[in-house]
């Protein structure tokens, strides 16, 4: 594999409170894998959905949601919710099938793909559509996109010979069509992955295929398989593709993965291209989740090519934070009237231990080579394992309006869609006005046998400190918990040789309630 350049992208920031206002959408019929889609056109106006029928509109930008329950009489909804707008303003709700037998023969559960459409801006969905049908194989875990020139409707997903079967002799592959009438008919499927998958739903499956199209029409899809990360392009409006997918990346571990406290997680890639007239126009982005740097450190990826997927970037990694905490559920969009790249995921990483876990936005403005972070979750959430969280969450970017949507789970073990108020007005506002609760004082830590830290705090409360080993994930050491924290200068005193530190470098976390702050501790002199 050829790269652009190798290069290491560190973005060290101290994250850090609820800096958005959050919108609870809805929390009826248990709603998770979530999507949202801000009308290019109008960007008050916004839909989105969850599994397994529930549609959301708003026609404020956001701040009130109506819910409605999408029907298709004869191929059924069975979730994997993909919402998104043509350039005619038609909303669409795409999904998966469970046929009524009474009006659809030979139909089978899941055996195809179905797209409802609205054409009152996301209130009824009241026609639907449907691709994939092949006997009693599954066409499962879909994704589209729309040609903003010729309104084509692209959609690429997985077939199953059969679903979760171990016979050697199933198989899984990787399919694409497309609409050309805004959803009413669809071109034959063809088959875009010439590496086949098991059917386990598992790492050697293939799956995740996320389409994206190009400034000149060109479609690109990336998915995940036992391979890697995995790139198919066309170049004629999805006629052909090449015969053969490129191998972008490993992704370390597979794309399945375990998260404490998640039912089910996985890091598969979601796709997208630069189509703006800013200086990145045309490239393409791939951003996933994977273990390289361990097993309980999972952060966020990105790679770009500039030259239509021929060569791709080394990794890039987007959750730099050195303490080895889990981010994980990436989702990446573009506002394509900036280029600015806005990745919504899962972060852990400012509570010392347990699964707490809160909502993130990274925001790119220079290509993905440098992200500022934003938490937007109100309050921190511990997710139950035996309450299924979904697959997937989702983001939306139109000429400065961003709309994110995930789920949490509440005090009465509920699961709630959320979404929040963002634009860059609000971003450039934040930043103006942002101050940090806790300051570390000394410019220069260096390792001792008894480290003086001392930092000044804002606020009364309570704070945990612990060291962590930036190059090996499974060394923590604790070195306070629960201490007090009171306002003006705070001191701590470090005992390396208690801990039974080596000689190095060290980094310290500060953990204060739903904030987390770090400085280094270096180990020459």
């Amino acid at each position: 594999m050829k790269s652009l350049f190798s290069s290491v992208f560190l973005f060290v920031v101290a994250t850090s409170f609820a800096q958005f206002k959050a919108i609870l959408i809805s929390k009826v019929s248990d709603p998770e894998e979530v999507s949202i889609a801000i009308n290019p056109k109008n960007t008050k106006q916004i839909i989105g959905g969850a599994n397994l029928a529930n549609a959301y509109v708003s026609n404020n930008g956001g701040l009130t949601w109506e819910r409605n329950v999408v029907k298709c009489d004869a191929y059924g909804v069975y979730g994997d919710p993909v919402c998104f707008w043509d350039t005619l303003q038609n909303a669409y709700f795409m999904h998966l099938s469970l046929p009524n037998p009474k009006i659809t023969s030979g139909g089978s559960w899941v055996d195809r793909i179905v797209t409802n459409k609205s054409t009152d801006f996301g209130v009824t969905y009241p026609t639907c559509s449907a691709i994939g049908k092949n006997g009693f194989k599954v066409q499962d875990k879909h994704w589209a996109c729309v040609d903003l020139k010729t309104n084509d409707i692209h959609v690429s997903w997985t077939q199953f010979d059969k679903y979760e079967s171990k016979e050697p002799q199933d198989s899984s592959i990787i399919l694409y069509s497309n609409s050309k009438d805004a959803g009413q008919t669809w071109e034959t499927p063809i088959r875009i992955s010439h590496y086949a998958g098991d059917c386990a739903d598992d790492d050697k499956t293939v799956e995740g295929a996320v389409p994206a199209v190009g400034p000149n029409g060109e479609i690109y899809v990336a998915w995940a398989g036992e391979r890697g990360l995995m790139f198919n392009k066309s170049t004629d409006g999805g006629k052909t593709f090449l015969k053969t997918e490129k191998t972008v990346a490993p992704i370390k571990n597979g794309w399945v993965y375990d998260v404490d406290g998640i039912f089910r997680s996985n890091g598969l890639p979601f796709t997208s291209c630069d189509l703006s007239n800013g200086p990145n126009r045309g490239r393409i982005y791939i951003c996933w989740g994977d273990e390289k740097n361990g097993e309980k450190n999972k952060d966020v990826f990105l790679v770009y090519s500039d030259d239509k997927g021929e060569t791709w970037t080394d990794p890039i990694v987007v959750t730099y934070f050195p303490n080895h905490k889990e981010q994980f559920m990436p989702y990446l969009t573009i506002d394509q009237s900036t280029g600015y790249l806005y990745i919504l995921y899962y972060s852990r990483q400012n509570y010392l231990e347990g699964n707490k876990t809160d909502v993130y936005c990274a925001v790119s403005k220079n290509g993905g080579l440098k992200f500022d972070y934003y938490k937007i979750n109100e309050k921190s959430f511990t997710p139950q394992k035996s309450i299924f969280f979904g697959d997937y969450i989702g983001i939306s970017a139109v000429k400065g309006e961003v709309r994110p949507i995930w789920m949490e789970i509440n005090s009465e073990k509920q699961l709630e869609v959320y979404t929040a108020i963002i634009n860059d007005t609000s971003i450039a506002r934040l930043e103006k006005n942002k101050i940090s609760a806790i300051n570390f004082t000394t410019n220069k830590l260096s390792f001792k046998d008894k480290i003086k830290v001392e930092f000044n705090s804002s606020k009364l409360g309570k704070y945990s400190v612990a060291l962590y080993n930036p190059l090996k994930s499974a060394e923590e050491y604790i070195v306070a918990k629960n201490k007090k924290l009171k306002i003006g200068n705070n001191k701590l005193l470090i005992d390396t040789k208690k801990l039974n530190l080596k000689k190095g470098t060290y980094v310290l976390f500060l953990y204060n309630e739903s904030e987390s702050f770090y400085t280094w501790i270096f180990g020459d002199e």
